[in-house]
C-alpha cells in the first residue's frame, strides 16, 4: 500500500518560488500608488508649507474659508493677523491659508 501522494512528494523550496510569483503583482502595484499617489500629495504637502512659511507682512493671502485679506502683523510661527475690510482684523492659523498672493499679484 502506498501511503505518499503525489502532492506531498514534490522537492522541497518549489513552493517558495510559486510564492514569490504570486505576491510580485502586489509588489508592482504597490510600486505604482506609490509614485502616482503618495509621491505627488508628498510633493503638494511640502510646496504649501514652504508657502506657509513665506508669508510676509503685506502679502494677500486667501484662507480655506474663502475670505481674501492683507496680512498685517505675524503674529508667531502658528499664527497671522488679516485684515479682511478696512478696521476689520481677523488673527488666523497659517494652516488655514489655502493661497498666497504677494503684493505684486492682483487679487
Amino acid at each position: 500500500m502506498n501511503f505518499i501522494t503525489p502532492a506531498f512528494a514534490q522537492a522541497p523550496g518549489a513552493g517558495q518560488t510559486d510564492m514569490l510569483l504570486q505576491l510580485a503583482p502586489f509588489g508592482i502595484i504597490l510600486v505604482i500608488m506609490y509614485f502616482l499617489i503618495l509621491r505627488p500629495q508628498q510633493k503638494r504637502a511640502k510646496a504649501h508649507a514652504d508657502m506657509i512659511k513665506a508669508v510676509r507682512r503685506g502679502d494677500t493671502v486667501v484662507t480655506s474659508g474663502g475670505f481674501i485679506g492683507r496680512v498685517t502683523k505675524v503674529i508667531d510661527d502658528h499664527e497671522i493677523e488679516i485684515e479682511l475690510a478696512p478696521e476689520t482684523r481677523v488673527r488666523l492659523l497659517r494652516a488655514m491659508i489655502a493661497e498666497v498672493r504677494t503684493k505684486g499679484e492682483p487679487a
